[in-house]
Order: structure tokens, then sequence, then C-alpha cells
């Protein structure tokens, strides 16, 4: 007997995707129900494909988890007629209380569904040419991570044989190396700490290295530069970061949205007349979250009218809640700057 091919032409196919560094989970739905689930290979190319020919004629929205993964498989379907994509940030997919369970074709269920309903918003994609600039920042947190590593270790070693006074917090430099290699160490002893020393000398090259060519970047960048270093609290680092992964604020239509953006919007509770504002929802970048309530803190001692802001903020709400706010005051007057085309004036915004 022969099979009933469905029509899908003019429909609407909500696909969640699941994804793994092998394989793709799909689960298709259509007109509420479920149409197709499926595992394949992690081939975009091929995975647009089996999309466009399951679903002849159809609208088809996907989406799925920003992650290792990158945007590569979003650009394949979105550059596809009749494919339309988005990522969603993996905090933005409700959750059941009680589902304990997880498996890849349910997280991908779970997608399409909140898809189909219109739940899912997606993030902000970069271009190639953004996602290309933001390599050097990010490459840069990653030595210098890798640094703080090898000093850790080398402070254990020093630990576990009795060389590190008691007391001593000293941060691993150049010249505290020099004395542990002044140091008369049994041969095998000395060779060990040879091993990590060239290792944190190496790293430290690296990021010299990587400053410079954030440097000249930055010189290219005067737009962008002119703006963001002229916030107190902000150098060429945080600078060059908040540039390459915020770039021009004036993209953000209003505070609210760049709030969301940034992950640094009071998650809310809401009940009859009643609503209650919690902590900030962490939705967005913690790179960049990060970064904000630093500058936010070192902002303090320049800007006498973000320290007003922040004490009094701070005696009714705390110092944690108080300086989340004065990072959203920062954020907000860094946009301002950009929507006015003029630089940071210190002590006018409160």
């Amino acid at each position: 007997m022969a099979s009933i091919r469905i029509s899908y032409r003019g429909k609407k196919v909500y696909i969640g995707i699941d994804v793994h560094k092998e394989t793709y989970a799909v689960t298709c739905i259509c007109d509420q129900i479920i149409v197709k689930k499926a595992t394949l290979p992690a081939e975009p190319a091929k995975l647009s494909q089996s999309f466009l020919n399951w679903f002849k004629g159809a609208t088809i929205y996907t989406a799925y988890e920003a992650g290792f993964s990158g945007f590569g498989l979003h650009r394949e379907l979105d550059r596809q007629e009749g494919i339309k994509s988005i990522v969603v940030n993996a905090a933005s997919i409700a959750v059941a209380a009680n589902d304990k369970v997880k498996t890849d074709l349910r997280d991908s269920k779970k997608i399409a569904e909140q898809l189909s309903v219109n739940q899912l918003r997606g993030i902000y994609v970069p271009t190639e040419k953004e996602e290309s600039r933001r390599t050097l920042t990010r490459t840069r947190e990653q030595v210098v991570e890798a640094r703080a590593t090898v000093s850790r270790q080398i402070k254990s070693k020093l630990h576990y044989f009795g060389l590190m006074e008691l007391g001593d917090s000293r941060q691993i430099t150049n010249r505290y190396l020099k004395e542990i290699e002044a140091r008369k160490l049994s041969v095998e002893i000395a060779f060990s700490f040879k091993v990590l020393i060239d290792q944190w000398r190496f790293l430290t090259r690296q990021i010299h290295e990587l400053r410079s060519a954030l440097q000249k970047q930055a010189e290219k960048d005067n737009k962008l530069e002119k703006v963001y270093q002229s916030v107190p609290g902000i150098g060429l680092i945080t600078s060059r970061t908040l540039a390459n992964e915020l770039g021009d604020l004036s993209r953000f239509d209003n505070e609210r949205a760049l709030f969301s953006y940034t992950g640094l919007t009071p998650s809310e509770r809401s009940s009859g007349e009643s609503v209650r504002r919690g902590h900030i929802s962490k939705q967005g970048s913690a790179r960049i979250r990060w970064l904000l309530v630093e500058a936010a803190w070192r902002a303090l001692s320049k800007d006498e009218a973000l320290k007003e802001a922040f004490d009094r903020i701070a005696k009714t709400r705390g110092k944690k809640r108080a300086i989340i706010a004065i990072a959203r005051k920062l954020i907000g007057r860094i946009r301002a700057c950009f929507r006015t085309k003029t630089v940071y004036a210190v002590g006018t915004y409160a």
C-alpha cells in the first residue's frame, strides 16, 4: 500500500535543534503536532537541505541554543529561502520544575514547542567581521587564564616543598621567578620549576603581543574607541572588549533592550497587581556583565555623581545590588554618548 505524502505547502513548521559536536537532534512541529523527530550528522549544509526536502513549500522556523558551536549553523540555515533561523540564550528556554530528564530529543522538543508559540526571542548574531574582531580580546582572556593557572601551579609547588614563607602573598612576577631560579634546589626540583617558569614567560610574551595587536585595532577603530575610553574606569582592554562585543550602542532601540542584552535586567515575578523584582536575569553575556561591574567599581572613585548614587542605593538595598544599578547607569550613559555623538562627561549623570 502506497504511503500518503503530506503536503506542507503554505504551512508553518517550527524546528527545535539540540546541537552537539557530532549530531543534531531535531523535533519538528506543524499545527501544534510533532510531525518528525530525527538525529542527523552535524553537517549544516545537509541539515538545511533535509529541512527543505521534508517540508517543501512551507515556511520553516528554526532555533537552537547559543553555545560552543557558534553561528555557522545559523548562517547556513538563514541564507536558505524558506528558512528563518534564530539563536537563543539557553537561560531563556523555560523548563518545568518537575522536568528532571534530559535527552537530546527532549531538549529539541522544548525548543520547538516554545518556538511554535512565540515564546523565544533570538539573540543578536554578529557578522563574520564582528566575530573576527572579537577573536583578539577573547584569545587574550584565554591566555591570561592560562598564565593564572601556571602561576597557581608554581605557588603550589613552592608550598609543597616548603619554599614559600608564611604570609607570602606576592603575585608571580618575573622578579619573583628570578628569586626562585637563584635558590639552591635539587636537579629534579629545579627542572620542574624551569618548565613552569618557561611557560609563564612564554604566556606573558603572548599577552604583551596581544595587547599590541589590540592597540593597533583600537587605532583603526577611532569612532568606538573615543567613546569607550572616555568613560571613567575603562582602559584599553575593557574598551576593546566592549567595542568588539557590543559595538555602537545606538543600535539598541532603548535602554531596556541594552540591559536585556547584557543580562543586567532585574528578574520579575508578578501576581495580580503585585510585581516583585529580584536578581538580575543573567541571560546576556557573562563576560560583558563582569566587565561592566568591574568598570562600575573603578568609576566610583572618579565620578562623584555615580558615587552618590551608589551610596544612596547601598543604604537600602546593599552594595551588591547598588553596584549592579551603577553598572546599568554606566552602560546606559555610554549608549547616550553614542546616540548624541558625544564623549562621557564625568559628574553629569546621577
